[in-house]
């Protein structure tokens, strides 16, 4: 499947809700094949159906996709805006005669549907108008239709599901123009792909079907048809279609759940397209290694175990500023007030440790708790029961030796160490209460990663704070 044409791709959602994870996946493919082969990527919202569409489920789609980090070439593309456009084509097609009037109302359309069904014949609409002389065309409502060949075979050279055969007499004469000028979905697709000089249409498998009808209408206006890439759906761990019962379809709801853009990137990609084994990989070699031929013809299973896994791998090794960007992105999708500027300073040395393990942005920020609280430290009672008198007396000691310690790790373990030593306690027994009063919690990461980000005044105060 070559095509010498620079690559233009496009995705073209309908704007009737949020952006759903299938949609997204299709938007990511799109974006990939176009970005590694130095092409255009293009968005054109589909909203012809004007009592569906809205202009708040316009700007949820702009939202997922800016934050999946996916951008787009030129401004987005109303398909409503182009009906002129598409009646015009309509119009020209009527002249060539590759199209026709029909004034065929929906009684008798129905009305010729259950004879046939009575009869036990094809219900596909024959219309009585395809070839009638236009001197006998009534002045009444029509509608306009294509004027699709009744012999032979349509042939979809799908890049995913290889040669798709569609015999013709299967194919009706599909609406372009209704009785009210306004073009039909189908017609207006082939239009604006088209104009836009789209060379790859990479969509669900669900529209297979509409691209033998579309590719009739290329072939009507001698215009060169586009390579399709139909991509199987995405199936819940049941094996059945996506649905909410399998839990979050929406991709606001995986930002939500504190899982980084760049990981949903990742994950998304290897949802029904492989590169040989390799499972966890970079933007750069996604775009690099991405091409159609990769695409399974069975549908994707969604696996929440690996996208978590995915996502641990990405945070790992995340740069510092990087996942700074994450975790406020994170945190304005949640509604969580954003980290204040000495949050950041206490977080920020300590994220080496924290990424290493986390593998979701809240259990990085639970993990880092204690850089996000301030004094007085609410201590937690599982946490309370190490804050006995003689712990508490320990603490004191350790605030007085440390007031003028060098506040490098080893220092800091050494004054620990020796202290606990003189009470005939080993540091574990010395870190519990250390936890309790630097983050008010039995579980944290190191008691010197935290002294050291806290800084020597920050950590000295809530030591006194629970200090005997």
């Amino acid at each position: 499947m070559t095509d010498s044409r620079p690559v233009v791709t496009r995705f073209a959602p309908s704007p009737t809700g949020y952006l759903h994870i299938g949609g997204a996946r299709t938007a990511l493919f799109n974006w990939l094949y176009a970005r590694g082969r130095g092409g255009k990527f293009l968005l054109r919202i589909e909203d012809t159906d004007r009592a569906r569409s809205t202009p708040e489920a316009t700007e949820a789609i702009l939202k997922g996709l800016q934050w999946l980090g996916l951008d787009w070439d030129g401004a987005p593309v109303s398909q409503f805006e182009g009906r002129e456009r598409h009646a015009e084509v309509a119009r020209e097609m009527l002249e060539k005669g590759s199209a026709y009037k029909c004034f065929s109302t929906q009684e008798e359309i129905e009305a010729f549907r259950e004879a046939a069904r009575a009869e036990g014949r094809s219900t596909l609409f024959l219309s009585p108008w395809r070839d009638a002389d236009p001197a006998t065309y009534p002045d009444a409502p029509h509608v306009i239709r294509l004027r699709a060949p009744r012999e032979g075979q349509t042939v979809v050279h799908d890049a995913v599901q290889g040669d798709v055969t569609f015999g013709n007499d299967q194919l009706d004469d599909m609406v372009l123009l209704r009785s009210d000028g306004t073009p039909t979905y189908m017609h207006a697709v082939v239009v604006d792909d088209h104009d836009m000089g789209v060379t790859h249409i990479i969509r669900g498998d669900d529209h297979l079907t509409n691209a033998a009808r579309q590719i009739q209408i290329y072939q009507a206006m001698g215009w060169e048809v586009p390579v399709f890439g139909h991509i199987p759906l995405i199936h819940g761990t049941d094996g059945k279609k996506l649905s909410k019962r399998h839990g979050a379809v929406g991709l606001h709801e995986y930002a939500a759940m504190g899982y980084p853009a760049a990981a949903m990137r990742n994950y998304l990609a290897r949802l029904g397209w492989s590169h040989g084994d390799d499972e966890l990989f970079d933007d750069a070699q996604a775009r690099a290694w991405f091409d159609l031929a990769g695409i399974g013809k069975a549908p994707a299973r969604l696996d929440f175990k690996k996208l978590e896994h995915v996502s641990g791998w990405h945070i790992a090794r995340m740069p510092p500023a990087e996942l700074m960007h994450e975790l406020d992105a994170y945190l304005a999708e949640t509604g969580a007030p954003a980290l204040n500027d000495q949050q950041k300073h206490w977080m920020e040395p300590i994220l080496p440790v924290l990424q290493a393990k986390a593998k979701t942005l809240p259990a990085l920020l639970e993990q880092g708790h204690f850089a996000l609280i301030t004094r007085p430290v609410t201590v937690e009672e599982k946490a309370a029961a190490a804050l006995d008198p003689v712990s508490r007396g320990i603490l004191a000691e350790l605030t007085a030796a440390l007031q003028h310690a060098s506040w490098a790790r080893d220092d800091l373990e050494a004054a620990a160490k020796t202290i606990g030593e003189s009470h005939g306690l080993g540091l574990g027994k010395i870190a519990a209460p250390l936890r309790a009063a630097l983050a008010g919690r039995s579980s944290t990461p190191s008691v010197f990663d935290m002294m050291l980000s806290l800084g020597r005044e920050e950590t000295l105060a809530r030591l006194q704070d629970q200090a005997g």
